[in-house]
């Protein structure tokens, strides 16, 4: 056909003219028909598919440039020229000149080509396409074909030659020329963005050379990269694009898992016919049957997590796939070509253009196969990126929405591994998943080809790989089982790392860091068992593989000789089966890591799945749309206690509404069930409009001030002034360094208790919200605080006046002014109603008033009479003791954890005591109006000290308020002490013993070459080799030495690996412990976290498999270049010039690589910290509706770490490209790399072994009186702040009951502090019993005075543990501990009693019960010296009475020195120290300091004590 089109006397093929000739050329019908028509359908075949590519990835519009128009220009001229050649052959026709069809079919159907060309480049344009491979290529294969036709016109050039023609055609080849290189550039950005990735703007040629990442490769060497300098993520690798694909189909495949599989079951009645809408309608059920019911299986498949993530990245991990079959395919069209050309060289009658041919054809086939591979490996490397990144982006989320029953079982330690660990061991997984099916197939066509050579012997080694395969079935399964045992481990000792870096302060505060230290290490040696058995396993997995290829060599081999005398094995077939057996020593190598890569993998899928699969809160389980404020109607609630049931309740808008009952009685509960936080078992909760939220313990979060309270909201100026006044901040922003743009640590470690509720209180009060749910937010504020925020915001008279309010509160005073009481026993609302109708109801409220008033008549008398508005009578009443005087000032009435004061206490009298005729008048019970600006003010006014000036008056001074100190990276070099210290952590004798057996197995290898080359060299006598069994003994003997070498040198690696990993981070955990607490302060937990999580599994697994790698490729490389040196002594030349030039682009190459690494990590340490403080906030962000917010604050945190990571991918890509010279070499510069990268993990672990470090020595015997004196005390928190107590003097006796009062920031927590020498004294010094405590060892200090904090922690564990760490007490001291705590019962009552197990920071507790927990360590511990910070400020006003009792009949002998905000507590104590503004401002007895009506008289009266 094509010889027709072209002419009859045209032959389209002709061998003698193309192949068997010294000059070869194509039939001119070739030329004319397939080398013009092969780019031409080559363009549109590809054109539909382009098309519909650029109509789906709309990247925006490119404005016309030069090169587009150059292009476009190129394209007409090209297309004038093709039709030009059509009208000059419609002319030749019409002079009579007899045309093929060939003349006028393919110049028009080029001409065509060249105009869509020319439109794809402007549509190309319109959608932003900058490159385009499609094009690139078609200009590359027109310019190929037609340069062909080109060299033939030359050749055949004579006097006959078609000048229009020639010409027209010389035009075309310099156009299309033309075109190619202006196709090789990009085309400008359609948009710009800040610091974009150059790669979708990088040219064709660029994309597949990775030549686009040069430039920073470039900065990079000159200058160590920092933050700024990366690229911003491309749109389709950011979170925003990916986490949401991954939960869409997540959430698919779990609405079918749980879909039931329904089985119906039929009665014979009738027919019925089905006639649902869009059925059959002759569609029938069984016919004279009816449905009885429908039973669902109880057995549902669970959701697949695999299914989910194919389904979101497949379609792009695809392309991997297709990569990967071409290069394998390729792997063996080498060899192919080098035995054509070896044939081409034992013919000496070929034509030596061919030998050319086939070194070129063999040199493109290396470059393509280069490409590809690394365009496979750059496809995967980004699958697995957008893996992690949707991992850890899912979880997230899903830990936003699960319950709090099932976060318990997820504890933070085992979701930050989610989130690092097992997100890692996907994206390692993914990198060599292929090798699943492409180990294999290499293996097939090795084998088929060593078939051809070696006949059937090559089935000797097929059984050696197949003996193999159940050896490495059992690895892998042992291997699995290690690896679940390994991350449970893991969680256990991250979780608890977690705990311990929250809690840190206590375990100060009580001496405990080393019964913690011992329980991580503990842990920490379980799971390096398992590492070191995991070792093993590698070890013999790693001696099967790496000695397969050998003894399949030698089997096959041995075989071959065995099986007939006539088989020689001679150098063409020993070494050509040798290059095929180093082909199946690839895929043979990498199968052990696939093989591990997927068991570990699998664990991980499991463990997401899992955490994936809880359950998840429901969102309409609050009717948010009710007609009134809020409303439950039957409510019963189910989980962990206290739980609630059976309540029916209706709150108008606008109420106030008080919440009251004993610690554990259901109070937060409550607010839970409004906030729809727990799970409903029965019965509806609805709410009218927004809600705000205020926990019983403040969620504080690491920024400034401001951005608490703002919470994500616009700064308005005024709203927010008032705000921060009426929350009462005013004077703390005074003492703040940057006022409101103060850094406020994690968790709020420099605030104190009632800093962190007022701010809590601030963020609640400026979201402006319908529905405000305060779960007790004054009970950790001073009395006169407390007064000024109820009157300000809560009360009345408050902001929040015409607001819906439901307040949890253990204070009397503020009943009166409530709308509404509900009082809870049990999870039950007992009574209901407001304060007067609670009084007149005689019930269980009126009840316990009426009991202790007539108790306490007479007493409250006699104090009313003693009352201390006269000094005379005051020193009488000191006479006769001050514990009897001031008891008036103690006379309260518990009501059901209610407490009242004096003054309350005399008007509760008067009201009860006309209980049974009418009621007084509701106005008889308002509290006295302090005057206006008193009572509700400090020492100073509410405002700043320029009255108009905005809260943050330091505005222009935001780095003074910084605490926390970001991650930052190292530049340079990784110093050779860090080298130096990972050999050391191994032990210097293994490392070098390690170094030897590497040396050995390489010799062995070296020798075992040598051997073969002897024995090919044997002659040949009369068809058979001499010294054959001795040959095959001798290369047997020399590759079971290489066997022992590798065993050897792989355990050797791993066992010295484990022992670094346990010596690296014992050593990091007891300096991190030892470090002061301002380290902690200043250093957020994901920085530590990240240290202790992923750097130490780098350490641990990453490392000395790294270390492996780079030794056998190092010694590869090194005794290859022995073997050339000794074969080609010239060859020393050229070694040393290629050796400097490939260190030369390791170093270039490492430079950036190793930064990217560091900063990589370094940007881990935040999303850490992001995801961890979140984990504690999540029923406050819930509340608030913020889960967007944060949402997208977690995708930032993901994609600055995804910044790092994505150029250093590339850069493992480019340094391939750099040096194509071999993959020895290469391979080498890349293991010199990761070593360099992977160990900066090492470095990253001992920045912290130069911390400071707190003093250790040990003191004997003391202290023995509980002697206090002060001298001179100074202190600050840091050097850049004031002082924070001056020169402080007070002398305490042994034994005295000393109460620290004062306003907000006085100090009081400060001396604290300083006594526990958490922070070390500026100046002056404290002495206990004679003793500075400045020389002491800081355990031993700690451990001899006890303190009660004001913050009950608690660690996961069991009860007795949280007692008693150290096991140091025997069981009848816990219980008579406990008893003592008013706990007994509580405990007791328990299934598993003192072993019960208490949850993640003891949240199955409530807080009353914490803190109870926290009074029976100190009864434990009984020294002579007991401080109480604020101890009591979140229990019930009940449960501080047991308290007090028990510190008063346990503590009499001790010196005891309590922080009060109720100061009715301290009115019986000896002495009071009032603190302000850091200095001591009285000391005296209480009756004294009130005679004087200095600060303490007006703090009294604030508290309606006088």
């Amino acid at each position: 056909m094509v010889n027709k089109v072209c002419g009859l006397v045209t032959l389209h093929r002709d061998w003698n003219l193309t192949w068997h000739t010294l000059n070869p050329d194509f039939t001119r019908c070739f030329q004319n028909t397939v080398l013009i028509w092969v780019p031409c359908v080559y363009l549109w075949l590809c054109m539909p598919f382009y098309y519909w590519y650029l109509k789906n990835h709309d990247r925006g519009y490119i404005c016309v440039t030069h090169l587009n128009r150059a292009k476009t220009v190129i394209a007409f001229l090209l297309w004038i020229i093709c039709w030009s050649d059509v009208f000059y052959s419609f002319w030749e026709r019409s002079q009579g000149a007899v045309k093929a069809p060939v003349e006028y079919i393919s110049p028009l159907l080029l001409g065509i080509t060249m105009v869509l060309a020319g439109l794809l480049t402007q549509y190309e344009r319109l959608k932003g396409a900058q490159s385009s491979g499609i094009m690139l290529i078609f200009w590359l294969v027109a310019l190929l074909c037609a340069t062909v036709s080109f060299r033939s016109k030359i050749l055949q050039a004579d006097a006959t030659v078609d000048r229009f023609r020639f010409t027209t055609f010389y035009m075309y080849w310099v156009l299309v020329l033309v075109e190619l290189g202006l196709n090789c550039f990009s085309d400008q950005p359609p948009f710009f963005s800040k610091n974009p990735c150059p790669e979708a703007g990088a040219s064709f040629l660029s994309n597949i050379t990775f030549w686009w990442i040069t430039g920073m490769m470039l900065y990079g060497f000159k200058t160590p990269l920092e933050e700024k300098d990366l690229w911003s993520l491309r749109e389709v690798d950011k979170s925003s694009t990916i986490v949401p694909q991954l939960m869409r189909q997540w959430s698919n495949e779990w609405h079918k898992a749980q879909r039931p599989l329904e089985k119906a079951l039929y009665s014979p009645k009738r027919s019925l016919r089905s006639g649902g809408r869009g059925e059959n309608k002759d569609t029938k059920l069984p016919e004279e049957s009816e449905i009885l019911l429908q039973k669902s299986s109880k057995r549902r498949r669970e959701p697949s997590l695999l299914l989910a993530l194919c389904l979101t990245y497949g379609p792009y991990f695809l392309i991997s796939t297709l990569y990967k079959i071409i290069h394998d395919i390729l792997i063996f069209v080498g060899p192919e070509i080098l035995r054509l050309l070896i044939r081409f060289v034992n013919d000496s009658n070929a034509p030596i253009w061919q030998g050319y041919f086939y070194t070129a054809l063999l040199f493109i086939c290396a470059c393509v196969q280069t490409f590809i591979l690394q365009k496979y490996f750059h496809v995967c490397f980004v699958t697995g990126m957008r893996v992690r990144t949707g991992v850890a982006g899912a979880v997230y989320r899903k830990a936003m929405v699960i319950t709090n029953a099932a976060r318990r079982t997820s504890t933070v330690g085992e979701i930050v591994n989610l989130m690092s660990v097992d997100a890692q061991r996907f994206m390692d997984l993914i990198t060599y998943i292929n090798m699943l099916w492409s180990a294999p197939l290499q293996v097939v066509l090795a084998l088929y080809f060593l078939w051809q050579n070696l006949g059937a012997s090559v089935l000797a080694g097929v059984a050696v790989m197949v003996l193999m395969v159940p050896v490495n079935a059992v690895i892998a399964t042992k291997t699995k089982t290690y690896q679940v045992a390994q991350m449970k481990d893991k969680d256990s000792r991250i979780k608890l790392m977690h705990e311990v870096l929250n809690g840190i302060k206590v375990l100060k505060l009580y001496a405990w860091e080393l019964a913690f230290k011992d329980k991580v290490s503990a842990i920490r040696e379980s799971e390096l068992r398992v590492l070191k058995k995991s070792a093993y396993l590698a070890a013999v997995s790693t001696f099967t593989w790496v000695c397969a290829p050998f003894l399949v060599a030698l089997s096959t081999f041995g075989v071959y000789v065995m099986v007939d005398e006539k088989n020689v094995l001679d150098a063409q077939k020993a070494f050509v089966s040798l290059a095929l057996f180093n082909i199946l020593r690839f895929p043979l190598n990498m199968l052990p890591m696939v093989i591990s890569s997927v068991v570990q993998a699998s664990v991980s899928m499991k463990r997401l799945r899992v955490f994936l699969s809880h359950e998840e809160l429901v969102e309409d389980s609050v009717d948010r749309r009710a007609a009134t404020g809020c409303g439950i109607h039957n409510l019963l609630l189910h989980g962990y206690f206290p739980f609630v049931c059976r309540i029916n309740i209706r709150i108008p808008d606008g109420m106030l509404v008080a919440v009251v009952g004993h610690v554990g009685s259901g109070k937060s509960s409550l607010l839970s069930a409004l906030l729809g936080e727990m799970q409903k078992q029965e019965g509806s909760v609805s709410i009218k409009g927004s809600v705000a939220y205020m926990p019983q313990q403040a969620w504080i979060q690491n920024k400034t001030l401001q951005d608490n309270i703002l919470f994500g909201r616009e700064l308005k100026e005024s709203w927010y002034r008032e705000v921060v006044e009426a929350c009462a901040l005013l004077p703390d922003l005074e003492m703040l360094s940057a006022g409101d743009k103060t850094e406020i640590g994690e968790k709020g470690v420099n605030l104190s208790g009632g800093q962190k509720q007022r701010v809590g209180l601030a963020r609640a009060l400026y979201c402006d919200c319908s529905l405000y749910l305060l779960d007790d937010p004054l009970s950790a504020v001073d009395a006169h605080v407390g007064k000024h925020i109820f009157d300000k915001v809560v009360g009345p008279q408050g902001i929040l006046k015409n607001r819906t309010r439901i307040l949890v509160t253990h204070g009397l005073s503020y009943l009166p002014q409530a709308d509404l009481i509900l009082v809870m026993v049990d999870g039950e609302i007992t009574e209901m109603g407001s304060y007067m109708e609670l009084l007149g109801r005689q019930g269980a409220f009126a009840e316990f008033l009426r009991t202790y008033a007539n108790s306490e008549q007479q007493e409250d008398r006699s104090g009313e009479r003693d009352h201390v508005h006269d000094g005379r009578e005051q020193e009488d009443m000191e006479d006769k003791g001050e514990a009897t005087g001031l008891r008036s000032f103690r006379n309260r009435v518990c009501v059901l954890g209610i407490v009242c004061t004096y003054r309350w206490h005399r008007r509760l009298l008067a009201t009860i005591s006309g209980l049974g005729g009418p009621l007084h008048d509701e106005s008889s019970l308002e509290p006295d109006r302090p005057d206006s600006g008193t009572a509700t003010q400090p020492d100073g006014p509410l405002q700043g000290a320029d009255g108009g000036k905005s809260p943050g008056k330091q505005e222009n001074r935001p780095q003074a308020g910084k605490l926390t100190e970001a991650d930052k990276a190292k530049t340079g070099m990784v110093k050779p002490a860090v080298f130096w210290e990972y050999m050391k952590a191994i032990g210097l004798g293994l490392s070098f013993f390690s170094i030897f057996l590497f040396l050995c197995h390489h010799v062995a290898s070296l020798i075992s070459n040598y051997w073969l080359s002897l024995w090919t060299d044997d002659p040949v006598i009369n068809g058979t080799q001499l010294y054959t069994h001795m040959r095959l003994g001798v290369y047997g003997a020399l590759g079971v030495t290489q066997g022992v070498a590798v065993f050897s040198y792989s355990i050797s690696v791993s066992i010295g690996g484990v022992m670094a990993s346990r010596y690296l981070h014992e050593t990091m955990l007891y300096n991190v412990l030892r470090s002061p607490m301002s380290f902690f302060e200043r250093t957020p937990t994901g920085n530590l976290v990240n240290r202790f999580a992923k750097e130490m599994d780098t350490i641990d697994t990453i490392i000395p498999s790294i270390i492996k790698m780079f030794m056998g490729s190092m010694f590869n490389v090194v005794s290859t270049c022995a073997i050339i040196l000794v074969a080609t002594p010239l060859i020393a030349v050229v070694i040393p010039p290629l050796g400097l030039l490939y260190f030369f682009v390791q170093r270039f190459y490492v430079a950036t690589s190793r930064q990217l690494k560091r900063l990589e990590s370094v940007s881990r340490s935040p999303m850490l910290s992001h995801f961890t403080e979140t984990l504690l906030g999540t029923s406050v962000i819930r509340a608030f509706g913020e889960q967007e917010r944060f949402i997208s604050e977690c995708n930032r945190h993901i994609d600055h770490n995804q910044k790092a990571y994505f150029p250093s991918i590339v850069a493992n890509r480019w340094v391939v490209h750099g040096p194509l010279v071999t993959a020895s070499l290469n391979w080498l510069v890349r293991m010199t790399s990761e070593v360099e990268t992977n160990v900066v993990a090492v470095e990253r672990v001992k920045e912290y072994g130069d911390t400071d470090k707190e003093p250790s020595r040990m003191p004997q015997g003391w202290p023995t009186n509980g002697y206090i004196e002060i001298r001179n005390f100074s202190l600050r928190y840091r050097d850049d702040l004031e002082l924070a107590l001056k020169d402080v003097n007070v002398t305490i006796e042994g034994g005295e009951k000393v109460g620290i009062v004062g306003r907000t920031g006085a100090g009081k927590s400060s001396l604290t502090l300083g006594l526990f020498r958490i922070i070390e004294a500026s100046e002056g010094s404290v002495w206990i019993d004679g003793v500075d405590i400045a020389i002491l060892g800081l355990h031993e200090l700690r451990s001899r005075i006890t303190i009660i904090p004001q913050d009950p922690v608690l660690f996961s564990g069991t009860l007795r543990m949280n007692l008693d760490p150290f096991n140091c007490y025997s069981d009848e001291d816990l219980w008579q501990a406990l008893e003592l705590a008013h706990l007994k019962n509580f405990v007791s009552g328990l299934p598993d009693k003192l072993n019960h197990e208490c949850s993640e920071g003891g949240e199955n507790l409530s807080l009353g019960q914490r803190q109870l927990l926290c009074l029976a360590r100190a009864l434990l511990r009984k020294t002579k010296v007991l401080v109480l910070d604020e101890a009591t400020a979140a229990v019930d006003l009940e449960t501080d009475n047991l308290i007090q009792s028990t510190i008063r009949s346990q503590f009499k002998d001790c010196t005891v020195l309590t922080i009060a905000h109720r100061l009715n507590t301290i009115m019986d104590y000896t002495r009071v120290l009032v603190l302000d503004r850091g200095q001591m401002a009285e000391f005296d007895s209480p009756s004294n300091l009130i005679a004087k009506k200095g600060i303490f008289y007006r703090m009294a009266k604030d508290s309606s004590l006088v």
